[in-house]
């Protein structure tokens, strides 16, 4: 059974992706959070593949925010090991605030232009 809030960050999630698209040149860092974890995705829309990735899976125990922030940092550092220096952010119909504003801050430090 999905709830309300669930609904309304899927609705919000197909209006952001009707604008934002990865190509080979400036690919989508695609951000997902659950209650625990939280995930990061270099992805080329054109081949549906994806170029680099992230999560905090394994991380040692930490604040959320703190969290956030080394994933955008491994993020980060995994796609320039692949490359990419320019993306297009992609917030996955969550709010810009917390942790996805964290990681993205933490991607723009560790090099990655949006």
């Amino acid at each position: 059974m999905t709830t309300k809030k669930v609904e309304r960050r899927i609705k919000i999630k197909y209006r952001i992706r009707k604008r934002v698209n990865g190509t080979a040149e400036r690919p989508r860092l695609s951000v997902f959070r659950s209650n625990k974890q939280i995930y990061a995705q270099v992805i080329n829309d054109l081949t549906g593949s994806t170029l680099a990735s992230a999560s905090s899976l394994g991380l040692e125990k930490m604040p959320k925010i703190q969290q956030a922030a080394k994933v955008g940092e491994m993020v980060a550092a995994n796609a320039q090991a692949a490359g990419i220096t320019t993306v297009v952010f992609d917030r996955n119909g969550y709010l810009y605030h917390g942790r996805v504003k964290e990681l993205a801050d933490a991607a723009r430090k560790g090099g990655l232009k949006f």
